[in-house]
């Protein structure tokens, strides 16, 4: 069975590294305020509409919902708009907690208050300035027993 697409010779398709996430935002300053406060060395925002930061080995990157329009025509936001969400490690329960406390009044709000997940962490879902789930999380101690 030939699972070629038609006008190719069948080989394998280039292959390529997802190295960074982007994110449509509709107020810049808000979203660079909101990842600097989660760590990232975030450039400040400037007349393109565009930032672009290392987030530990991945590139995130913000643009604003005209730069978007730009190329492309489709809607960014509301239903069907795309769903995200992103992950950060933090070193400790307690950091989990603090960070938590530190990102909320810099966003949406709290998605999920940190809770001891069963799977042996310590979670919590904030929202960033565009709606944008962030989770928080860091491995529980080890239980003796």
């Amino acid at each position: 069975m030939d699972t070629s697409s038609p006008g190719t010779t069948g080989a394998a398709p280039p292959r390529a590294r997802v190295d960074s996430v982007g994110i449509v935002s509709g107020d810049l300053a808000a979203t660079a305020a909101f990842y600097r406060a989660l760590g990232g060395d975030v450039p400040d925002p400037d007349e393109s509409g565009h930032l672009a930061w290392d987030a530990g080995g991945t590139t995130l990157m913000a643009d604003t919902e005209a730069v978007m329009r730009s190329f492309s025509t489709d809607t960014w936001s509301g239903p069907g708009a795309g769903r995200l969400t992103l992950a950060a490690r933090c070193a400790s329960p307690a950091d989990v907690d603090a960070l938590h406390e530190a990102l909320v009044p810099l966003g949406r709000g709290s998605h999920v208050a940190p809770f001891d997940a069963s799977w042996g962490m310590r979670y919590a879902t904030v929202l960033d300035p565009d709606g944008n789930r962030v989770d928080l999380y860091a491995d529980l101690p080890q239980q003796e027993g």
